[in-house]
């Protein structure tokens, strides 16, 4: 199958019309329209339905466009795999990541990628469910969890330390937890669903139950009702070093159990071919987080 004329019916449905295919592919509107009657030809199918005014695709011309779309990255990812690094990365990269850790960490490694790799665009999901990335075509997911056993690879980019946080003011009126046990007299705010924190120390894991009258599908909310004073929360030191540093927040250390350490992983969905733009990517990540 010819992919000049798959990027033809791409292109067509995206612009609207031959002509504007035909500009993107930089070449003549004649051309366009001899490779897109080629590929009807070759398919024994009418894929568009052109008139003096409009294009439109056919029942047909639907059905085949993913495939062809398919295909054309399948070509540009192989281009890819045999480019050197040092070329850097080209194409679309479609990324995933929480919400907070994606606007205050990957955003700005975001920018400067798009900078050094002036061949690449970027599609960045800000969410904080869990992506189907086969299903939605995700190229790379950034998430800081203990991961499960899956058919997807991923890669230990970094620690990510977490600890307990309070206002100054909570802990004056509550007074300050010193060990594991003394957080079932505290508000915890805690993720939509969490019933339980757990906890490493003396080399055994204690998972205690907590509660409070605040909970929240976003570590942001939770963020920010833990700054407003209404409780302790378990927030990253990323999220919060400014916070600490100015004394907004305070660090709690228990005497008897710390928090089970979490890290950063870039996920992806296949180790046979990992594009330029995906290893780049969480080498650029990797070496922000150090």
């Amino acid at each position: 199958m010819d992919l000049a004329g798959l990027a033809v019916l791409v292109e067509a449905a995206q612009a609207g019309s031959l002509a504007g295919a035909a500009r993107r592919l930089g070449i003549s509107p004649l051309m366009a329209t001899r490779r897109l009657a080629a590929l009807e030809e070759a398919m024994g199918a009418r894929l568009m339905q052109r008139t003096t005014r409009s294009l439109a695709l056919t029942p047909e011309g639907e059905a085949m466009l993913p495939f062809a779309q398919a295909m054309l990255e399948n070509e540009a990812a192989a281009r890819a795999s045999v480019r050197p690094s040092s070329a850097g990365a080209s194409g679309l990269l479609r990324l995933t990541a929480s919400a907070a850790f994606g606007r205050k960490v990957v955003v700005p490694v975001v920018a400067d990628f798009l900078t050094d790799n002036p061949q690449v665009s970027v599609d960045l999901l800000l969410t904080d469910t869990v992506v189907d990335i086969v299903g939605q075509g995700i190229d790379l997911a950034i998430r800081i969890a203990r991961l499960k056993d899956s058919a997807l690879i991923a890669r230990r980019l970094a620690d990510n330390p977490r600890g307990l946080y309070a206002t100054p003011g909570y802990l004056a009126a509550r007074g300050t937890p010193a060990a594991v046990a003394d957080l079932v007299e505290h508000e915890c705010l805690c993720l939509s669903g969490t019933t339980h924190w757990s906890f490493a120390g003396d080399g055994r894991e204690r998972r205690i139950r907590v509660r409070g009258r605040f909970t929240a599908n976003s570590i942001e909310g939770l963020r920010d009702i833990c700054l407003a004073g209404l409780g302790i929360a378990v927030l990253s030191e990323w999220d919060v070093r400014d916070e600490v540093a100015r004394g907004a927040l305070v660090a709690l250390t228990l005497s008897d159990g710390a928090l089970e350490p979490l890290a950063v992983w870039g996920v992806h969905p296949s180790a046979r071919f990992v594009p330029p733009k995906v290893r780049l990517f969480m080498d650029a990540l990797a070496k922000a987080l150090r």
